[in-house]
């Protein structure tokens, strides 16, 4: 069998799309079309059902799937060593929320340039645009909090980030501690609120966990909207109002005493950040490596 049927049939398996495995694959979706044709002919057998949005595997597909894609992946792990032997550098694409990659991802990954690798960021914060990115191969690895359901990633849980109720100290001077968890969120009338976006996603979440209810979301509610977390700090810092930010994120600001926790609670908010890959890149070494390696990094955080 034509290995590169195979290798053309397992893309458009893990991505449920010809248009997408074509991308994927350098092809024209004409050809994809024409290769599977090709295999479902030598088999006897259908392998994909014809969706109006992509395609899904028939049980035929899907047991030549399982059987296929461990052999080429480890085909293409040898090529991938063959070509690290001969001393090929690698670009490594990832993509993420700023902040995250700033702080997080990139000093981690800062040791393996100069080791083979080179680094290209792309900042972004929408999870669904960096998954459709990832998908149409524009990404190695993205960092995101939505865990992707489709069969086309692979996905490994970096970290649980704790959320913080936050402000300066004279706005924090104004609340009742007391008030504050016996009340809910009417202690903080008065105070500005500082945001990522104008709806609300932290202040939401942490409400909904620590108070059991919802913010205002009108478009108005915040009165300082900034699209990165470390901006939001530094307004925060500044005396703008409140904010829910991440503990890593506002950490030595908490402790020189330039911004106050408002709330300590007994479980505090969490959101679990997702480290992903398509299906199978990680038998590309580059890939691989920086995997491994924040993973093993994340450990610490």
């Amino acid at each position: 069998m034509d290995l590169a049927l195979l290798r053309t049939f397992v893309a458009v398996h893990r991505a449920g799309s010809f248009t997408r495995a074509a991308a994927l694959l350098g092809l024209s979706q004409p050809a994809v079309t024409s290769q599977i044709r090709t295999l479902e002919r030598q088999l006897g057998r259908p392998l994909f059902h014809r969706r109006a949005r992509g395609v899904t595997p028939t049980p035929v597909g899907d047991q030549l799937a399982h059987k296929a894609a461990p052999h080429l992946d480890a085909l293409l792990r040898i090529t991938e060593t063959e070509r690290e032997a001969a001393g090929a550098p690698r670009t490594l694409h990832i993509a993420g929320p700023p902040e995250f990659l700033s702080l997080r991802v990139l000093p981690a990954l800062a040791p393996l340039v100069g080791q083979g690798h080179t680094l290209r960021t792309v900042l972004r914060a929408g999870s669904e645009e960096l998954l459709d990115a990832l998908a149409a191969g524009h990404h190695d690895l993205i960092a995101t909090t939505a865990r992707p359901r489709r069969a086309l990633f692979t996905a490994a849980a970096l970290c649980d980030e704790e959320h913080v109720l936050v402000a300066a100290p004279y706005w924090a001077a104004l609340v009742d501690p007391d008030r504050l968890r016996e009340s809910g969120p009417t202690a903080l009338d008065g105070i500005p609120l500082v945001e990522v976006h104008e709806s609300l996603p932290l202040v939401t979440r942490y409400w909904a966990a620590v108070f059991d209810t919802r913010p205002d979301t009108r478009p108005d509610a915040a009165t300082v909207v900034a699209p990165d977390l470390r901006a939001v700090l530094e307004c925060v810092r500044g005396g703008a109002g409140l904010a829910v930010l991440p503990r890593y994120l506002c950490r030595d600001a908490l402790a020189r005493g330039e911004i106050v926790a408002l709330l300590e609670p007994a479980v505090p908010p969490l959101r679990t950040w997702f480290l992903v890959a398509r299906a199978g890149s990680l038998a590309l070494s580059h890939v691989s490596r920086a995997h491994d390696r924040l993973l093993r990094a994340a450990a610490h955080w």
